[in-house]
């Protein structure tokens, strides 16, 4: 799922790692958020329409898992589900959801969360249905 070019039009270079102020784009980097296994996650402003962005950066050119990644994300349309607005060569820029993280919304819940966890059906159907409501 690589972004389409044009005739002429040069190769857009791959990105690995930027900083506050830096442009990839339209979009200015303002902060990263984290960082993990497949890249990082800044904080952007899209300077064309002025709306604040998440920039999930990829370590390597877009391979198949971030393919993978960017079709889901694109095909699906839920409130709950991030918006996908661009696609790189090795980046997706998102909507920003603000909020805490997952480790951050887990802490003080630990014994909860394992107990619960212990407890779950096999099924990823049947995991769904006994998640906790919010």
């Amino acid at each position: 799922m690589e972004p389409q070019r044009h005739e002429g039009e040069p190769e857009e270079p791959t990105v690995t790692q930027l900083g506050p102020g830096a442009r990839l784009g339209p979009y200015q980097i303002e902060a990263l958020l984290g960082a993990g296994g497949m890249g990082q996650v800044y904080r952007a402003r899209d300077t064309r329409l002025d709306r604040a962005v998440a920039i999930k950066i990829s370590r390597e050119q877009f391979g198949r898992r971030f393919e993978r990644e960017a079709r889901a994300i694109s095909a699906l349309n839920h409130p709950q589900i991030c918006t996908l607005y661009d696609v790189g060569p090795n980046y997706l820029v998102m909507e920003l959801v603000e909020g805490v993280t997952l480790s951050g919304e887990m802490k003080g819940r630990r014994y909860q969360w394992n107990r619960w966890y212990a407890s779950a059906p096999t099924s990823p159907a049947r995991w769904l249905q006994r998640m906790p409501k919010a």
